[in-house]
């Protein structure tokens, strides 16, 4: 299994954290986690991607990183229910996180009026 990738620098945590705390408006809590992806690497290896991870508002966040400054998201309710922003890989943190948080408000926010016209109709 390869591991070239350095962790998340506690800058990029703390960023990260603060961008959290902006969003909710409470400090969240941001854990390091490591993943194992197949990448493009020949001879189909494994690599070990550092990992934020979170959980808010009954969803889970990840974000990892695919080489030094690129990065990957999704979030998810469930192993059945997973999101992506439909962005394969992102080149700026900020971009990253911005995103996957705009694209699980959006989610939730069609979950609630789908959750209203259904009781409407009840």
């Amino acid at each position: 299994m390869q591991n070239p990738i350095s962790d998340f620098s506690k800058e990029m945590q703390d960023y990260v954290a603060g961008l959290l705390k902006e969003r909710y408006g409470h400090a969240v809590d941001l854990q390091l986690a490591d993943i194992e992806l197949q990448l493009n690497t020949p001879e189909e290896e494994l690599t070990l991607c550092p990992t934020l991870f979170w959980a808010e508002r009954n969803a889970n966040f990840v974000v990892y990183k695919v080489g030094e400054n690129t990065f990957h998201t999704q979030f998810f309710y469930s192993p059945a229910e997973q999101f992506g922003t439909g962005i394969d890989e992102f080149d700026d943190l900020e971009k990253c996180v911005v995103t996957v948080l705009q694209v699980q408000a959006d989610q939730e926010r069609v979950t609630i009026l789908r959750s209203t016209t259904a009781t409407e109709f009840s």
